[in-house]
């Protein structure tokens, strides 16, 4: 069997922080492209409330849509117990090629495995504008594009249809 492509995303979170991730592309369409993040480590675990949500040994399935200002993961526990999708606000990937680049902007929205839809990090959010970290083109945007995917979370629309058919055990199947 040939060994898929892999990506390396550079993650931008102002003011200096820098992440990179190597994830296996198992899907590269003009509209998206869906990428797995295999066992990950967490220490500790990612709780949203009290819930954890990721822990060492998870797996996301990650979907970038180019030009949207926003990703979307399912997120899985280690023993692929799904647990819901979080969408990262972030501008838009600049991709070439292999190697991706993008700036986290804060804002995240939350569905959990039940439904539920929240806002996240709206706290850091406002503080990263106080600070001028984000400048107010920017913060405006993020803002608008938090409203809209929570706004369809609730009326259930969200998320994409590439999102509920592209399971972890299907990404993992073309991995």
């Amino acid at each position: 069997m040939t060994e898929r492509p892999r990506v390396r995303i550079h993650y931008r979170r102002p003011p200096d922080r820098e992440q990179i991730f190597d994830q296996i592309v198992v899907l590269e369409r003009d509209d998206v492209i869906v990428t797995l993040s295999e066992t990950m480590e967490f220490d500790p675990p990612m709780r949203i409330e009290s819930d954890i949500v990721l822990e060492t040994g998870s797996s996301v399935v990650w979907f970038t849509y180019p030009g949207a200002w926003h990703d979307v993961g399912r997120f899985h526990l280690a023993d692929g117990t799904f647990t819901g999708f979080y969408a990262n606000v972030l501008t838009p990937p600049e991709i070439d090629g292999r190697v991706w680049h993008t700036t986290d902007l804060y804002l995240d929205v939350w569905v959990s495995a039940d439904g539920t839809a929240r806002l996240l990090d709206e706290d850091e959010f406002e503080e990263a504008v106080a600070r001028g970290l984000l400048d107010e083109d920017t913060a405006r945007r993020a803002r608008e594009e938090a409203d809209r995917l929570l706004a369809e979370a609730r009326d259930g629309s969200w998320p994409p249809v590439a999102v509920r058919e592209w399971t972890l055990e299907r990404a993992s199947a073309g991995a």
